[in-house]
This record gives C-alpha cells, structure tokens and sequence, in this order.
C-alpha cells in the first residue's frame, strides 16, 4: 500500500495543498481565451489630463461670460480667452493686468481642479491596468504621467492669453502631478500598504490633525457667512451699483462664491489671531481693524468694523475647541479599539498622536493661507490675505494644546480600565 505525501492529493479530486512559505501565483489566462489590452500610458495620462482641464474650464468660461454682461461686453471669443485666463489664475499663475500683477486665486475653482486630477490619477491608472496593484512605481508613473500631459495644456493656455509659459507649465506640471498621485495611489491600493506600513501613532495623529483643521474651517466658513448675511444690505447695494440685467449680477455673484473659500481662510486666521490684510500697511485682527478705501466687491461687505469686545470674545476660544474636539475623538476611539482587546489604554499611545496633530493641523492651515493670500494688482492692493507662516505657527500650538487636553481629559473621565 503506498503512503500519500505532502505532494499528492489525499483523496480524488482534490488538489494538494501550497508547500507552506510559497504564496499562491496570480491566475494566468487560459488557452484560447484573449488577454485584455490595456492603454499606452502617454494616451492614457493624455486623455485624463485633456478631459480634467476640459471639464474645470468651461465652468470659468460661464462665470467670466456672465460676468461680461455686467460691463456690456460679453462675446463669446472673448469669453473663451478669458475663461483660459481664469482658469490659468485658478491653478495659481499670476496674470498681468492693466492695474498691475493678479495673483489672487479663486480657491473653489482651485477646488474643482484639484478633484478633476484626482479622478484623471484613477482613470489614467485603471487605463493602464494598476487597478488594485498595489504598487507605489505604477501610482507615481500615472500620476508623473498626468502631470506631464497637464502642464503642456498649460504652456499652451499661457501662450495664447500671454502669461509666463514657463510658470505656467512648471505650476501645472506640480499640482498635477501631486493631485493625481491622490486618485492613482488609491486606486492602485498603494495608499492602503503605506499607510499599513506606519506607525500607528503617526496614523492617529495625521487623522487627528485633519480632523482640526476641518473643524476649523467648518467654524471660519460659520463666521465668514455670518459676517456676509449681517452686511447682507451693503452687499446688495455693490451688486446693484454695477447696473446691470439679472445674467451681469448672477456673474458678479458667482465670482464672489468664487472667492468664498479664500473668505473662509481669512476668518480661520481671524479667529487665530494673525487676521488678514486687505491692502498694503492693513490688518483685520480681533484686536485691530485698520483699513482704508476697498474695492466695490460683494465679499468685503462683511468685514468687521472694529476690534472684537463684549460677547464675541468667545470666538478667541473656537480654535481651542476644535482643538479639543479633535482630542477627545481620539481618545474615544483609542478607549474602544482598547476595550475591545481588554487591555488598558495608556498614555503614550494616547498623547504621542494628540501632540502630532498640532503639526499636522499647523501644515494644512499654513498651506491654504498661502494658497489664499495673492494681490488684486499694483499698488495699495498689492497685499490681500494672511501671512502663512504666521497661521501655521499659531494653528500648530493652539490645536496641540487643544488636543492634549481634550485627549487627557477623555482619558482620565473615562471609566475604562487603566
């Protein structure tokens, strides 16, 4: 009677087990049934990149022809230039005007291109086949692909409004490639091994700081909305001024919600304490309100009129709230995911992400200040925003302290096992 060896199945039909240590091979297609073929990657980025521009462009086209009809010049041929400027302006590059440099970003166009190249990383990526890969070179070869194919659209864009072509395609060039690399490492699943990879400490903590800084964004929209709706009359009255039909004040109104996001920035860092300036040797601080002469433009209606006192004090502690907030839902987490494995929660693996996301938060918060700050020409308008290395730093010691105490307080009131 022979005896069965590993090699050989036990019984009839059943196939012998993997030698341990050896993982399982990928299926191979069967005999006579046809490979699927995949894209060429320069088609593939092409494509993703024509139709990410395509598709944030026309958008600007509307507005800017809309807002054409407030001067009583609205074509379509001037329309479609100026739609390239604006989008050009939307990524970031600066235009020359007859007033001067124009460097101030419309921060929800920004927004809408930043997600159409996400979603031409994902499209480039499962056009070549790296769906589910997991592999960080077929993310980054999508995404540096994209980028490239983006930022010739750009040089071509510059080259017909007449802005620095070279700017033009160096800043596409970057944030193209750094959005896409957003959709392409998600879609390739390269996102999920390295975040497998790090520490869980640094995990929680990068949570925990976006969680702050998108309450905080949460309460700097609250305010600046509710600035815009007390000034609402004065708003009303600029818009008016323009005397034009309901298509010229509808553009007017879209520019503004244009700008809605770089308002909310601006009040993040009002709420800080750094402020804003809305001109050269200007501040809009909760301690300091000093300007001069302001555009007719519908957004400024809600600027405050003098320093903070009384009950909007309080707006001085929001940041230090989100802050504790952020804390004390991960320490919530950290005590369930602890009570679940029936070990105590101590303080290390609780305060070293609390302390991190000060940073986090601080880099995120700097990053957009920047991103919203610019100049709406020459001269006194040649300053418009916040500082950002001033929001950063703040952002940073406010939200660690917040974190740290709202993270403490949770793990210390809590009656899990210590």
């Amino acid at each position: 009677m022979s005896s069965v060896t590993p090699d050989q199945p036990s019984r009839p039909g059943v196939r012998p087990a993997a030698p341990a240590g050896r993982g399982r091979r990928a299926p191979t297609a069967r005999a006579g049934e046809p490979r699927r073929s995949h894209a060429p990657l320069a088609v593939a980025a092409g494509v993703a990149a024509g139709w990410a521009a395509l598709t944030s462009w026309l958008p600007v086209v509307v507005v800017l022809w809309l807002f054409q009809l407030s001067e009583g010049a609205a074509s379509v041929p001037g329309a479609l230039r100026a739609g390239l400027a604006g989008w050009l302006l939307g990524h970031g590059v600066p235009l020359d005007t007859a007033a001067g440099p124009l460097r101030l970003a419309p921060l929800a166009l920004t927004a809408l291109v930043l997600w159409r190249l996400t979603r031409a990383g994902v499209h480039a990526s499962r056009a070549i086949g790296a769906r589910g890969g997991r592999s960080p070179r077929q993310a980054l070869l999508a995404a540096g692909a994209v980028g490239v194919a983006y930022a010739l659209l750009g040089v071509l864009a510059a080259v017909l409004v007449g802005a620095a072509p070279v700017r033009a395609g160096l800043t596409l060039a970057v944030l193209g490639t750094l959005a896409a690399l957003v959709g392409s490492a998600r879609t390739t699943h390269a996102a999920r091994l390295l975040a497998a990879r790090s520490p869980a400490a640094v995990r929680d903590g990068i949570r925990t700081g976006l969680v702050a800084g998108l309450l905080l964004f949460g309460a700097g929209g609250a305010a600046a909305g509710l600035a815009v709706a007390i000034g609402g009359g004065d708003a009303a009255d600029l818009i008016g001024a323009y005397r034009t039909g309901v298509a010229g004040q509808a553009g007017i109104t879209l520019v503004s919600l244009a700008y809605a996001p770089n308002a909310t920035i601006w009040s993040v860092s009002y709420l800080l304490g750094p402020g804003f300036a809305v001109g050269v040797d200007t501040a809009v601080r909760t301690s300091e309100v000093s300007v001069g002469a302001l555009p007719a433009v519908p957004l400024l209606a809600g600027l405050p009129r003098g320093p903070v006192d009384g009950l909007g004090a309080g707006l001085l502690a929001v940041p230090v709230l989100a802050g504790m907030a952020a804390g004390w839902l991960l320490a919530r987490r950290l005590l369930r995911l602890a009570a679940s494995d029936r070990a105590p929660l101590r303080w290390g693996p609780l305060l070293a992400p609390a302390a991190l996301a000060g940073p986090v938060a601080g880099l995120l918060l700097g990053a957009a200040a920047a991103a919203s700050a610019g100049s709406l020409g020459g001269g006194r308008l040649a300053q418009v925003g916040p500082v950002a290395w001033q929001v950063a730093a703040v952002a940073t010691a406010v939200v660690t302290a917040g974190a740290l105490i709202g993270a403490a307080a949770t793990r210390a009131l809590s009656r899990a096992p210590r």
